[in-house]
């Protein structure tokens, strides 16, 4: 679940981290030594601060992004409409199935979404029908349409 955070104080090397960090990673077999050395850092010093920047949730996610469609795997948008009263036992309930990606509060009458990422088509529907079990409310499921390619970078 996303939370309101402050502001996270940032220091040069971690905005540098930030900014050179958002695509084009090295693919080599020592890929943190590499991007480590455009840093002017070492690998040690690099994985200890992307550690700290996770820990700290500057970062939430440090790792790459797959079309796990050409994997043989699936994702799928899903929703649940939670009564307020049950929200955060709910939310424990769908974030302990390790395919639920991407759990977030919304405004709306399905007031949480997620995304359902599995290893087959197939396993979106069981997992689904797991988090209704587990839950007792319905999921509404929103698989993609459509695939478009938004590139974005944040600067930090």
């Amino acid at each position: 679940m996303t939370e309101a955070h402050t502001p996270a104080a940032l220091d040069a090397t971690e905005r540098a981290i930030i900014n050179a960090l958002q695509g084009d990673f090295p693919i080599c077999d020592r890929p943190y030594a590499q991007a480590a050395a455009t840093l002017g850092l070492s690998e040690e010093e690099l994985l200890e601060r992307l550690g700290d920047l996770l820990l700290r949730g500057v970062l939430t996610r440090f790792g790459p992004m797959f079309q796990i469609e050409r994997m043989g795997g699936a994702f799928c948008l899903a929703a649940l409409a939670v009564p307020e009263a049950r929200f955060n036992a709910i939310a424990a309930q769908v974030n302990a199935f390790p395919q639920v990606a991407h759990n977030y509060r919304r405004e709306h009458a399905l007031n949480m979404w997620f995304v359902l990422a599995t290893e087959s088509a197939d396993a979106i529907a069981d997992t689904a029908r797991a988090i209704e079990m587990a839950s007792g409310l319905p999921v509404f499921l929103f698989p993609k349409e459509r695939e478009y390619f938004v590139e974005m970078k944040l600067r930090a």
